[in-house]
Order: structure tokens, then sequence, then C-alpha cells
């Protein structure tokens, strides 16, 4: 490497794994993952998964589907869903581009035939983006579970298998210096891992407690109680 020039960073791209034996389970989405275990033994047809970004939505999401059979429904395609029983999933309602009166219709059906549907939000129906409250009515219905983290461990082993998808080793000490100084959130620990990462490409060397510190303060976090002069663990 030449002298006083920072290593190019290479993104070769990783694909998170939504394998059910890779989903976190805690306190905080326990509810969720017995009910997608419960399936088909459920009281309804519908059911509502709501959480925050990268808290678990979508990877429940595709267990559910590779237990069910169970096809994705792009804003779209909602006009073109065929009648009958075969589950679907439909995520991020909130998102602009579904067809009101075609999703109405879709619950309808669900509900008089007994599809299973499974719908996924970031958002309360009550901030649903429809013109009126028939569709947000009937989705109340639904069984209906909400994700948060629930502790530490949840959030390290949320670490763990950030870093695990990115196929990068980090040292347990590391995470351990970042769980108690981060934002807590889903989407801040999905921040950090991909910013940590880049930074320890760019410098061509592991994933550090100097590094986390840095990235941390790149994100906002102002006070750094640890000393790390000298620290590379």
């Amino acid at each position: 490497m030449t002298p006083g020039l920072a290593q190019l960073p290479f993104d070769y791209g990783h694909r998170p794994s939504h394998l059910e034996a890779d989903f976190i389970e805690g306190d905080g989405n326990r509810l969720a993952l017995g009910h997608i275990r419960a399936f088909p033994a459920w009281p309804g047809p519908l059911t509502l998964i709501e959480g925050p970004a990268k808290s678990g939505k979508s990877h429940l999401a595709r267990i559910w589907s590779e237990r069910s059979g169970a096809a994705f429904v792009e804003p779209g395609e909602l006009a073109n869903v065929p009648g009958g029983q075969f589950p679907l999933v439909v995520e991020d309602v909130e998102r602009a581009g579904y067809d009101e009166a075609a999703f109405f219709h879709l619950l309808n059906q669900s509900m008089r035939d007994g599809r299973p549907l499974l719908m996924t939000t970031a958002t309360a129906i009550a901030n649903w983006p429809f013109a009126t409250d028939d569709l947000k009515s009937r989705a109340r219905l639904a069984q209906h579970f909400t994700l948060a983290l629930s502790d530490d461990i949840e959030l390290s082993q949320m670490f763990a298998k950030l870093f695990q998808d990115r196929q990068v080793q980090v040292d347990p000490g590391v995470i351990a210096y970042l769980v108690p100084r981060m934002e807590r959130a889903p989407e801040e620990a999905v921040a950090l891992a991909e910013l940590m990462d880049h930074m320890a490409m760019s410098a061509g060397r592991p994933i550090s407690r100097r590094i986390a510190a840095a990235a941390l303060a790149q994100r906002g976090v102002a006070q750094l109680e640890l000393d790390l002069e000298g620290d590379e663990t």
C-alpha cells in the first residue's frame, strides 16, 4: 500500500440469513415467534407484526413463508391476487403504493375464506396512509404482535449475527463495549455494524474498540467513558 493512503474498501456485499435457526429469540419477540411456529393452528386468518426497522419483522415473515409456503405480495400486485386459501405475506403496510380497495377486499376475503395472511408494519395501524378507516378496522381484528429489543443480551446477539452475516470476526469485548453506549434501536445496531466494517476495511485492520469508539462518535455519541489510549483490542 502506498504510504499515507488508506486502503480502498471493497463492498463484497452480504446477504443476511433469514433461516429460522438464525433468528435471535428474546423476550421482545418470543410471543410473535411462538405464533409463527404454531401455524397452522392459528385462532384466526389475520396476523399483524409491528416493530421498528431491523427488528426482525422480515425474518419472521420469511420463517413463516418457509413453513407455510406463503407468497409475498408487492404493492402493485394486490389487485391481481386470486381467491382461495393460499397463504400470503404483505410487508411494510405503511409504505405507499398499496391499492386501498384491493387491500380491503383481500382482508375481507381472507376472513371469509380462512386464507392465512401475515402483515408487517413499522407504524401503528392508526398511522397507516389510507383514506378511510375501513381497512384499518379490519386490520385491528388481526392477531397483533409488537417486536422490541428487550435487553443487553438480545442486542449483543444481534451484533453477533450482523457480523456473522458479513463474515467478520469481532472480539466479544468490542460488542460488550458498544452495547451500553449506543442508541438502543435495531436500526442503530445495523448502522454501527456497517460503519465499523467499512472503517476496518479502510484501515486494513480488524474491528477493535478504537474503531467502535470512532463509529459511536460518528453516529453522534459524544461522551465515551473508556480511555482507549493505546488500546487496540
